[in-house]
């Protein structure tokens, strides 16, 4: 399969998890994801009152110059470990 097919089936995967990862493994998906469709990450980091808002951005920006392709297998193997663990 096409690695932009098992991409796309990975993102629908994730969301049939039976237990919701932990906050760092979400980031850590977030970041990934944001990589590998959009590139590199863009625009201003959030204030320090969003917390949220700059836990991801920072998360996004720790995958600089991580190739589309690479972050996209990064995210699918994630997505695999993930249904180990949670199933």
């Amino acid at each position: 399969m096409p690695l932009a097919e098992d991409f796309a089936s990975a993102q629908a995967r994730v969301k049939g998890l039976k237990t919701t990862p932990d906050s760092s493994e979400l980031l850590e998906l977030y970041a990934l994801f944001k990589q590998g469709t959009q590139g590199d990450v863009q625009g201003a980091r959030p204030g320090m009152l969003d917390f949220k808002g700059r836990a991801k951005y920072d998360a996004w920006a720790g995958q600089k110059g991580v190739s589309k392709d690479s972050a996209m297998q990064s995210y699918v193997s994630l997505v695999e470990r993930l249904f180990q663990k949670y199933g």
